[in-house]
């Protein structure tokens, strides 16, 4: 059976809960919640596993704070046997327009921390990610407490759909491949051609 590793990365900590750098956390939240799973802390994050359409799917939130995702990634692709090409990361980024997803199949870290320290543990940059855009409304040198702050009162109110699509996008890497999915939703999640 193949197995998959969809990983959310975020910062642990009710402080950190409902900010844009968790939004890996809160879209594995949401496809835990369509699957109705529940999240176990075991080692270096929280896991939780289902069978989908003769597949083993693990959703890892890491525990490890975010600059430090790579070394959860690396263990758990270990423990899991799960390639490198079954692996999806979703993470925040500054660099796309609220809303906006973008899959891609390789690349590099685009100046994201947690995603340059999975590059470094796996000795790669081809690994998948799916980045969710969060805006630059922020003056220079500041970026680090845009990404921290909470959500603004618009984008709370767009939150649940733009989540939504992301769930059902991590899904479609799962079942119909990196290719159809990137098809099918890279794009304004908020706004689709």
């Amino acid at each position: 059976m193949k197995s998959y590793l969809l990983v959310g990365l975020g910062n642990i900590g009710s402080e950190y809960k409902g900010t844009r750098h968790n939004i890996g956390f809160d879209v594995l939240d949401e496809v835990a919640k369509q699957h109705e799973l529940s999240f176990e802390t075991l080692r270096l994050g929280d896991v939780a596993s289902f069978r989908h359409k003769g597949k083993m799917v693990f959703l890892l939130k890491p525990s490890t704070f975010m600059n430090r995702s790579g070394k959860a990634v690396r263990y758990w692709m270990q423990q899991k046997k799960i390639p490198l090409t079954n692996v999806l990361v979703i993470t925040d980024d500054i660099h796309l327009d609220f809303g906006t997803l973008r899959m891609r199949q390789k690349g590099s870290a685009g100046g994201h921390n947690g995603l340059q320290d999975i590059c470094d543990q796996l000795n790669t940059t081809a690994y998948a990610r799916l980045r969710f855009g969060v805006g630059a409304a922020f003056s220079k040198g500041r970026q680090v407490d845009f990404v921290l702050q909470p959500w603004n009162a618009n984008e709370v109110a767009d939150m649940p759909i733009a989540v939504d699509i992301s769930a059902k996008a991590v899904m479609s890497f799962v079942t119909d491949g990196p290719a159809t999915a990137m098809n099918q939703f890279n794009g304004n999640a908020l706004n689709p051609s």
